[in-house]
């Protein structure tokens, strides 16, 4: 679940904030004071598995930190906080590529937009356009 703090919220509603929250949720901020008091609260209340993040006006993401306990930040093999930022960023690019109607299949090795309103997935080639993707994508 994501919560939304507003401009000028005040320490101990932060603080309510992310004593509610779970660790698959995610705190967002818009001002950078908040986002700052938010990781104050984070230190100050020793709170672990809390994930703050600063979005711009259109959400994305600025800054993230999830606070964890030292001994599980060096065991951490999976993914960075930074790289599942990234990965957040690319789901919330995919949902607004299928509320604007364009859906993405694999060509090959590249990664191919098409307006997801092609009945037949043959005739799509006509309108495909090839997405750069910064040789981060492989075909299956």
């Amino acid at each position: 679940m994501e919560y939304d703090l507003i401009d000028n919220t005040e320490y101990e509603d932060i603080k309510k904030v992310l004593l509610d929250c779970l660790p698959a949720d995610v705190v967002n901020c818009y001002s950078l004071e908040v986002f700052n008091g938010a990781k104050e609260v984070l230190i100050n209340e020793k709170l672990t598995e809390k994930t703050v993040q600063l979005l711009d006006e259109d959400d994305y993401v600025l800054q993230q930190v999830t606070s964890k306990k030292r001994e599980d930040a060096d065991r951490e093999i999976e993914f960075s906080d930074r790289q599942l930022a990234v990965i957040k960023a690319m789901e919330k690019v995919l949902q607004h590529c299928h509320s604007e109607g364009i859906g993405l299949i694999g060509y090959s090795d590249e990664l191919v937009a098409y307006p997801a309103n092609c009945k037949n997935i043959e005739q799509a080639s006509e309108f495909c356009l090839e997405i750069n993707t910064s040789h981060t994508y492989k075909g299956a």
